[in-house]
């Protein structure tokens, strides 16, 4: 029996396909075709492991997300960069156990980050 991640899920406040928009420019993939204010996905058509989902709901959980993507690129200042152009806020950088990474929130204040590979 294998278990394997499918999607990984954004609740959204405002427009679903607007913040599948963010990541989409900010992973240089498209939108899946259909999406809509209330649902959309970027990865599904090419064939993207996992799949980002972006569903609007009508009550979004407060307080910080428990579960955040954590991106990696030898070229992670640039896409730090990038992230804040496209309309990330920058939340802090860290140099802990090893590692170097920046923490970025999306247009919702959904907390990501992009480190040194």
């Amino acid at each position: 029996m294998t278990l394997a991640l499918g999607n990984v899920t954004f609740d959204c406040q405002n427009s679903a396909d607007a913040l599948a928009e963010f990541y989409a420019q900010l992973l240089d993939r498209p939108v899946d075709p259909e999406a809509s204010a209330y649902f959309a996905t970027v990865g599904q058509t090419s064939g993207a492991s996992p799949v980002l989902m972006f569903i609007q709901v009508p009550d979004k959980t407060p307080g910080k997300n428990v579960v955040h993507l954590d991106f990696h690129s030898v070229q992670w200042r640039d896409y730090v960069e990038r992230a804040i152009s496209l309309g990330a806020k920058h939340i802090g950088d860290f140099d802990e156990y090893g590692q170097q990474w920046v923490t970025l929130a999306d247009p919702e204040g959904n907390l990501f980050d992009i480190g040194k590979e």
